[in-house]
């Protein structure tokens, strides 16, 4: 038994398998990309019974057809000599959907394990699955598991140790209709110990050596092409599996390992595997399923609102409404303890390096610089946190698979796929894996396409703009104010989307959405606490970092200038630079140097903003009470209104992005030339929109 034991977690979209990961690995996770290409992997270690375990998330799939990069990726890596052995995490309450990537990660000749996640569920449901029968039939272990509730999961990791180089070990038995060559319907069955076979017409008996055996016009192509390619490729690993895929006409295995057999390869029989995939499938399901249902008779009522045609849309942005209720009404609340602390540790500083004699210049880059402006960003940590939890319950509960459903025709109408939302959804989260998300496309033009107007999406870096500046100037409607950001944002996107297809010629896609809608679950405390941590670790690091760094490269433009340095901020290098774009600006209402060069900040990334306009205007703990009355006064002072924070908070949502998302989209695209245009494109639509919105809001209020 190997000292260390590589094991990949396969299996369909929402089957909870990175809940099982993170229960064996907890937040000890590495997040990589795969070598060559740009899908995020996750990897985690750990011991159990003296042996190293290496886990590595696979990207979720509902098959290895290679349609996309996810898909690409699993296969490649399955195949690969790094995995000893292969979970493949069903969801025990849709098995039937999930067996069909069971089949074919069989297939490919690895050690695989069936864990029947979601257990919990069935029983919920009245039935039961005979976990006996189930790995008869399939002849690998299986073991029924509760990623939820972390039970059976010692039991996996234990299989998994005994079941490294042993592809399939377990008797095969078989009690089900094998096809003749003529279509003709026989009976094989294999029992434990030898007994006679009622054969098919079929000349060797698969059966007693594979789970999935097709009729005998495909077995006998199968044999064909085997015996071609031991005699071209020899030492090739798994000549069933190639030549499976060379009959569905598979272009990397064609391209790869080419066979000159017209005879044979007449034609692309993938329809006729698929369906014969399923009809084994189905008598899988017959044996092993008791009490069959189709769907709970609760999903099916709280389907009929959520997913409904009318009412679906207003649904999701009365739970989006509620999410910002509560990020504003909670995180509003324990924000004060943050700032609070902060104003202590603030007059703490000050006094401190005073005491020390520290050279004015020196004080005034770390209390004016880092402390306020890193400082004011943490501040809003509340508000992010309550955010990712509403985001994260929403996600793991089952819904927002709900939501691409019902974004579908919607979509499709703007000449997308509806799988082009699920990127949007995640946006309101971070545009980075947002924009990654578009790989799961399988069109170019439709990921081009998503990768432009995903940065549409408010996430959560904005979130502080809104804050601050809703709450400044919209005291009794903050929460209205910054929900509109995010239906903005929403209303950009899909009259971007409909533009470039009028551009087009009112071209439509030809992919629709195929989605497998989830069961309702409740939330797994674990699995919303390591969501949640991740992404306010990642919040914590860029106030470290680019934020940190973001603060000093500030404060040095607003104190230094060509005389060198200078307490009139209005002689510096920041003011030239700012007081030279202000053409630009002004017929959008941002005509102030300030505004612009916080605007030209929030590049590097858009908390720096705040932190910005915090330097820019000296104000300390800006997010505070006495903060936000200093910055609204000397705003007003200058003329700056209602109407300006609209545009301005107009402005941050949609020009352009943060640095790590620009290089994203060229890392996606492959292009600087793309990366530059979407920069392009999306300054113009801010500079359009805003120019809108300030004008009707200086006519409305």
């Amino acid at each position: 038994m190997p000292n260390e034991i590589s094991i990949g977690f396969a299996g369909n979209p929402n089957c909870g398998k990175t809940t099982l990961f993170n229960a064996y690995t907890g937040a000890n996770l590495k997040v990589a990309n795969w070598p060559g290409v740009t899908v995020e992997k996750k990897e985690g270690r750990f011991q159990f019974h003296h042996n190293d375990y290496r886990l590595v998330d696979l990207p979720g799939a509902y098959s290895l057809t290679c349609y996309t990069m996810e898909e690409q990726v699993t296969r490649q890596y399955i195949l690969s000599d790094e995995v000893d052995v292969i979970i493949d995490v069903a969801d025990a309450s849709a098995l039937q959907r999930n067996l069909y990537l069971t089949l074919q990660l069989i297939e490919l000749g690895k050690p695989v394990i069936l864990a029947l996640n979601m257990m919990d569920i069935v029983e919920k449901r009245g039935m039961e699955i005979d976990t006996h029968r189930l790995p008869e039939m399939l002849g690998i272990p299986v073991i029924p598991v509760s990623a939820r509730r972390k039970t059976g999961l010692d039991i996996l990791m234990h299989a998994a140790a005994h079941h490294v180089g042993r592809p399939v070990d377990m008797p095969l038995i078989h009690h089900h209709g094998g096809r003749g060559g003529n279509g003709e319907s026989t009976q094989s069955t294999r029992p434990f110990t030898d007994g006679p076979f009622q054969d098919s017409h079929h000349r060797h008996q698969h059966h007693a050596e594979f789970a999935m055996v097709y009729s005998d016009l495909l077995e006998d192509k199968i044999d064909q092409l085997i015996e071609e390619l031991q005699a071209r490729y020899p030492g090739l690993q798994n000549y069933r599996w190639h030549a499976i895929k060379l009959l569905e006409g598979d272009k990397e295995i064609l391209d790869t390992y080419p066979v000159h057999r017209p005879d044979v390869l007449d034609r692309s029989y993938e329809q006729d595997i698929i369906n014969q995939k399923y009809d084994f499938i189905d008598e899988i399901m017959e044996e092993v399923m008791v009490n069959k249902e189709e769907r709970s008779a609760v999903t099916d009522r709280v389907d009929g609102l959520l997913t409904h045609p009318v009412w679906g849309m207003p649904v999701f942005l009365l739970i989006m409404a509620l999410v910002f209720f509560l990020t504003f009404a909670v995180g509003d609340w324990l924000k004060e303890y943050f700032q609070m602390g902060l104003d202590l540790f603030s007059a703490g500083a000050l006094h401190w390096l005073e005491a020390l004699g520290v050279a004015p210049m020196l004080v005034s880059l770390i209390v004016d610089g880092i402390i306020t402006g890193v400082g004011g960003i943490l501040t809003f940590l509340p508000n992010i946190i309550i955010l990712f939890l509403a985001l994260a319950f929403l996600e793991d509960s089952g819904y927002m698979a709900r939501v691409a459903y019902v974004m579908d025709g919607v979509m499709g109408r703007l000449g997308l796929s509806g799988r082009a939302f699920i990127p949007m959804i995640l946006g309101f989260g971070c545009t980075v894996p947002a924009i990654m998300a578009s790989r799961a496309l399988e069109n170019k033009r439709d990921r081009y396409k998503t990768m432009l107007i995903t940065p549409f999406m408010s996430c959560s870096a904005r979130l502080p703009i809104y804050v601050l500046f809703s709450e400044m100037f919209f005291p009794n409607q903050a929460m209205l104010a910054a929900y509109s950001m995010y239906l903005l944002g929403l209303l950009v996107a899909v009259a971007a989307a409909f533009v470039m297809r009028l551009l087009e010629g009112g071209k439509k896609t030809g992919n629709a959405l195929l989605i497998e809608l989830p069961e309702y679950k409740s939330p797994s405390a674990h699995t919303i606490f390591i969501y949640v941590w991740e992404k306010v670790k990642d919040y914590l690091t860029r106030a470290g970092t680019v934020i940190f760094v973001a603060s000093i490269i500030m404060w040095a433009l607003l104190n230094f200038g060509p005389s060198g340095y200078s307490t009139d901020m209005g002689s510096t290098f920041g003011s030239l630079l700012g007081r030279w774009l202000v053409p630009f600006f002004a017929p959008v209402g941002l005509g102030y140097w300030q505004i612009v060069v916080a605007l030209i900040a929030g590049i590097s990334a858009k908390e720096v903003v705040v932190t910005s306009c915090a330097v820019l205007f000296s104000v300390n703990n800006v997010n505070s009470t006495a903060g936000m009355a200093a910055l609204s006064g000397i705003l007003g002072s200058m003329g700056f209104g209602p109407a300006n924070a609209l545009a301005l908070m107009t402005f941050s949502l949609l020009y352009v992005p943060c640095a790590a998302t620009l290089a994203t989209i060229r890392r996606e695209a492959g292009s600087w030339r793309w990366m530059i245009f979407a920069a392009a494109f999306q300054v113009a639509v801010a500079w359009i929109v805003s120019w809108l919105v300030y004008h009707l809001a200086a006519l409305a209020l």
